[in-house]
């Protein structure tokens, strides 16, 4: 485990010896997001990272456990100097403090409406040599289990012709995830675990490259859980274990319901708005 310290903030080498100038909107978000983790004494286990290439289009596809996976998974690519292109909601890029950022950061916005845009996007980045980052669920998965993925990314690594690199975050829902209020307490632990990368082969079809990324990422999810140093603090503090391993979350099953508003059973809390929505909001109600 590490926490991120002054010296790795301020590091002129952090990005590699010539970084793009363009991205000097990315290093820098990446220096705050550095200073947060500094005083908030998060606590970092990051394996894998040197399965991200060096150079040439991957995808980074994990599940999706918290609000900030995106923040968390990113560092997984820095020792690489490889910076992370996001595929997310298009409504993020269309608030006025964050959107400008994501744009700036060449992050990918995805309108579910026309999904087919942002698919293309994706395509474009790959071949361009980026690495794009993929939350193949979709959306955060309740349970703290790995949900049912799209197609999608595998589609994108058979177009592009590129690698799926399959990871798995744990740790970031006990700061913020869905149904909870964020809670930002000193040593929070979160792990990052990146595979070996998946190869397409020739003339396979999206579904099965899909059924083995989704046996790569639980299997390191897995690992992630099993290895995680942090335990609940008594029954209270179990909300954030999935069931199997003797959480209070929901099962899979009752996720499902949950998610389609049709839960039987099981007393889900209301969702918390994302970070994000709730600053719109905040300053929303300032206007009137």
């Amino acid at each position: 485990m590490y926490t991120a310290s002054w010296g790795d903030i301020v590091r002129r080498d952090l990005f590699g010896p010539r970084p793009d100038k363009r991205d000097r909107p990315y290093r820098f978000v990446i220096r705050m997001a550095l200073v947060v983790f500094r005083l908030f004494g998060f606590r970092f286990d990051v394996r894998g990272g040197e399965h991200v290439p060096t150079s040439g289009g991957a995808i980074v596809c994990s599940n999706h456990v918290s609000y900030f996976d995106f923040t968390f998974l990113g560092l997984a690519a820095l020792p690489q100097h490889r910076l992370v292109r996001f595929m997310a909601k298009a409504s993020v890029f269309d608030h006025w403090f964050a959107g400008p950022f994501m744009r700036a950061m060449q992050h990918i916005p995805v309108d579910r409406k026309a999904g087919a845009a942002a698919f293309d996007a994706a395509v474009r980045s790959l071949k361009d040599g980026q690495v794009v980052g993929v939350f193949p669920e979709a959306t955060i998965s309740s349970s703290f289990t790995v949900k049912d993925l799209k197609a999608g990314a595998a589609r994108m690594a058979l177009d592009a012709g590129v690698p799926i690199l399959p990871a798995a975050v744990w740790g970031g829902q006990r700061i913020a995830t869905k149904g909870h209020p964020v809670v930002l307490k000193r040593g929070v632990a979160v792990t990052v675990v990146v595979g070996e990368p998946i190869v397409p082969e020739p003339g396979e079809k999206a579904q099965a490259l899909l059924r083995r990324t989704r046996a790569a990422m639980e299997e390191l999810l897995a690992e992630a859980q099993r290895t995680y140093p942090d335990q609940p603090a008594g029954d209270d503090d179990r909300w954030w274990l999935p069931a199997h391993l003797g959480g209070t979350a929901p099962t899979p099953e009752q996720a499902t319901a949950l998610d389609t508003g049709h839960a039987t059973g099981h007393k889900g809390e209301p969702e918390t708005p994302h970070p994000v929505a709730r600053l719109r909001r905040r300053f929303a109600r300032r206007g009137r």
